[in-house]
């Protein structure tokens, strides 16, 4: 069940039997010549969107995340990371007011990690602060790195899979919309991998956009296979999470 297309009936009977809510959280920023601005928000409200088919309520996606280094690409947004977290803790308070107590981020960024966990931090340390137990479990999963999907970019893409503008990502929002699916040609095949500092630093050593991947490995047929697999560690996760 979508929350944004649930009445709130609908939800208040849904907490009658769970108190587990899914969160999609992403980022708009640049994925290289070939990859959608949205890539980051898209893949995991594609597989949220497959666990609301197995009665999980899914929250609106927050998809736009931490992504400063990409501002150097048009069309990337960010939030700082201190209004990322407000948010965080504000959509967790509003759902916590209702009776939700287990929450999973399901995330599609890597740059949103370190500021989802403290967002955490400082929703528990307003328990401890207040002499009182925590009633929130409060879980991050990455949806890139579980095992079923990292075996299986493995198996696909190799080392050519990279870091940004990967394959498998790439793939996975084909999946979701084919119509934007491309036979480009990238030059150089395979993209520099290395550091960056900030956004400047970020266009001067990746000029594409791109960091140490082979995106036009990518395709619809692979990225159904990408979502099947996203999808059952996803709910393998909540799983875990319900039983806490």
């Amino acid at each position: 069940m979508k929350l944004q297309l649930a009445t709130w009936p609908e939800v208040e009977a849904y907490l009658k039997t769970s108190d587990a809510v899914v969160v999609p959280i992403g980022s708009t920023e640049q994925h290289g010549p070939t990859g959608l601005i949205g890539t980051d928000a898209i893949c995991p409200e594609v597989i949220a969107a497959g666990m609301a088919e197995r009665n999980v309520l899914v929250a609106p996606t927050l998809s736009i995340g931490m992504a400063q280094h990409h501002l150097a690409f048009p069309g990337s947004i960010t939030l700082r990371p201190s209004t990322l977290m407000a948010v965080i803790r504000d959509v967790v308070g509003s759902l916590a007011n209702h009776g939700f107590r287990r929450f999973m981020f399901l995330n599609g960024h890597g740059g949103n990690i370190a500021t989802v966990h403290s967002a955490f931090a400082e929703i528990h340390c307003e328990s401890s602060m207040a002499g009182r137990a925590s009633e929130l479990h409060l879980e991050l999963f990455n949806w890139f790195t579980g095992p079923r999907i990292k075996k299986l970019s493995a198996e696909l893409f190799g080392d050519a899979e990279g870091s940004h503008a990967t394959p498998s990502e790439i793939s996975l929002t084909w999946h979701a919309y084919p119509d934007r699916a491309t036979d480009t040609v990238l030059d150089p095949k395979r993209a520099p991998d290395g550091d960056f500092r900030d956004a400047i630093d970020y266009r001067n050593t990746f000029p594409d956009g791109r960091i140490g991947s082979e995106p036009d490995l990518a395709s619809v047929a692979h990225g159904e296979r990408l979502y099947t697999a996203g999808l059952e560690d996803a709910m393998e996760a909540l799983d875990r999470l319900r039983n806490k």
